[in-house]
């Protein structure tokens, strides 16, 4: 085994997009049924954890590049922490808990990853997990947790002794994120022939993949950049809205209730839309609903986020790194109708699934991974001035699962916004549940409880909707407008 790894190029971006108000590490919450035993967690996280190479590695920099190199002081204490919260310690003092810990750096002298449990005033325990995002991305980290848990309370503690795809992550495999559907085979005819720039930089992305370090000259890659990065910027700025400004270094957190995993598909296939499709809309209509209480104009907006999505080839699940895209999708949080959203949101998501973007960024992040540091910052200017918010949907085990004998009751996960982008947006569905996080930048919105909770109530206009109007109406906006104004006349 050699004495380090070469970072890839996309990586390497990850490591460098680090700012005070934007660090880039991936944020998750588990709460527990009951106390967790710390020391049997601990001693799950080394076993299992540790198979991975990656979390026993620091990320250096010289001359050729970024490396990893084995910490030669690890010490499984440093990244295994219990914390005693001041009384009471409820939700509000976990998510305080959490966005503080969002808002501090993970030490580059060590490897980049922390888990600290907390105990809870009504006798449960939680975990606030860090890790940076140039290990792993989210789908990769789901196989990495996958691997820490287990489906039944009395597993062993050694668990498999081989870090393979279990059940939950081969199941993304097959349905791409399960969430956006977009698996793309890298190795089309069609995929490789989309995306030409300075030559084949879809060519080069399939060099990135098997042979990092390889890919020569510079100056063509970095004309290439410029030359997409020219495409981008005719791409229009979103609406203007109190989501959008400069950071500053201090987060806010919140999560909402779940609601039923259940009632959401069955209400989509009553409306004719996905499950993706109705959650969008709730988000949007959650979204618009906060910037009303606060007497904002709404009128006409739009506001555009960034969504990851998997570019992970077929049995690619359980590698590290990162191995994914961005496309930008427009939420239509001017529009005051609950149906006519969805059916909008709907339209959207049809023309994104469409699109060649997610290669698109990819590469260009890997490009960007190889030039100056400043050709970075003015692509991420590019993309973070045009849009307001990173969202991602993880889809976790439909089924409970237990860590260190517990039984993991919530989960939710925030992954890092890049350049000014103030705002992050999490639908998570875990064990037959969804739930809707946020995490905020203070001064822009320093009480995200308050999107949060509208979340749901979102969610039942469209149910309502189902219920109570007749089904011919349900395909037709302006037929359910027509039909209300009708009965408020009576």
């Amino acid at each position: 085994m050699t004495s380090r790894q070469r970072v890839s190029h996309v990586d390497t971006a990850w490591l460098r997009m680090d700012r005070p108000e934007n660090l880039m590490q991936i944020v998750g919450v588990m709460i527990f049924a009951g106390r967790i035993d710390a020391e049997r967690f601990k001693r799950t996280v080394a076993r299992r954890l540790l198979r991975y190479r990656r979390f026993q590695q620091i990320a250096v920099h010289d001359t050729d590049g970024a490396w990893w190199v084995d910490d030669p002081d690890f010490d499984i204490d440093i990244h295994v922490r219990h914390s005693l919260l001041p009384a009471p310690c409820g939700q509000h003092q976990l998510q305080k808990f959490v966005a503080e810990a969002a808002s501090a750096p993970l030490n580059p002298a060590r490897p980049r990853w922390e888990f600290n449990l907390v105990e809870l005033a009504d006798g449960n325990s939680a975990l606030v997990v860090r890790i940076h995002h140039a290990i792993a991305d989210g789908i990769a980290l789901i196989g990495v947790m996958n691997s820490l848990t287990d489906e039944r309370i009395d597993a062993p503690e050694d668990g498999d002794p081989r870090p393979t795809r279990h059940a939950a992550a081969a199941e993304l495999t097959e349905q791409g994120n399960a969430f956006w559907h977009l698996i793309l085979e890298p190795l089309t005819g069609l995929a490789q022939t989309a995306i030409s720039v300075g030559g084949n930089l879809w060519g080069q992305y399939l060099g990135l993949r098997s042979a990092p370090g390889t890919i020569g000259d510079y100056a063509r890659v970095a004309h290439a950049v410029a030359q997409e990065i020219g495409k981008l910027a005719l791409l229009p700025a979103d609406s203007t809205t109190r989501f959008k400004g400069k950071p500053c270094t201090v987060k806010r957190v919140a999560w909402s209730t779940p609601i039923s995993l259940a009632e959401i598909k069955a209400c989509g296939q009553a409306l004719g839309c996905t499950v993706n499709d109705t959650l969008l809309s709730a988000v949007a209509g959650a979204l618009r609903a906060y910037l009303v209480a606060k007497g904002d104009p709404v009128a006409a907006a739009e506001i555009r986020v960034m969504v990851p999505v998997n570019l992970r080839a077929r049995g690619e699940v359980d590698d590290l790194g990162n191995r994914f895209g961005l496309v930008a999708l427009e939420l239509p949080i001017g529009i005051e109708n609950p149906l006519a959203r969805l059916h909008a949101t709907r339209a959207r998501m049809e023309t994104v699934k469409g699109s060649y973007q997610a290669m698109l960024t990819f590469a260009l992040l890997g490009a960007a991974g190889m030039a100056p540091s400043f050709v970075e910052e003015q692509l991420l200017k590019l993309l973070a001035g045009k849009t307001t918010a990173v969202m991602t949907n993880v889809p976790g085990s439909q089924q409970a699962r237990y860590f260190a004998g517990s039984k993991i009751e919530q989960q939710l996960v925030w992954v890092p916004q890049t350049g000014d982008i103030g705002l992050g947006v999490s639908i998570l569905s875990y064990n037959g549940r969804v739930q809707f996080g946020v995490i905020t930048d203070k001064g822009m919105v320093d009480d995200p409880q308050n999107i949060v909770e509208r979340f749901a109530g979102e969610f039942e206009k469209l149910l309502w909707m189902t219920l109570l109007l007749p089904a011919d109406l349900l395909v037709d906006p302006a037929a359910v407008e027509g039909h209300l104004a009708s009965l408020a006349s009576r």
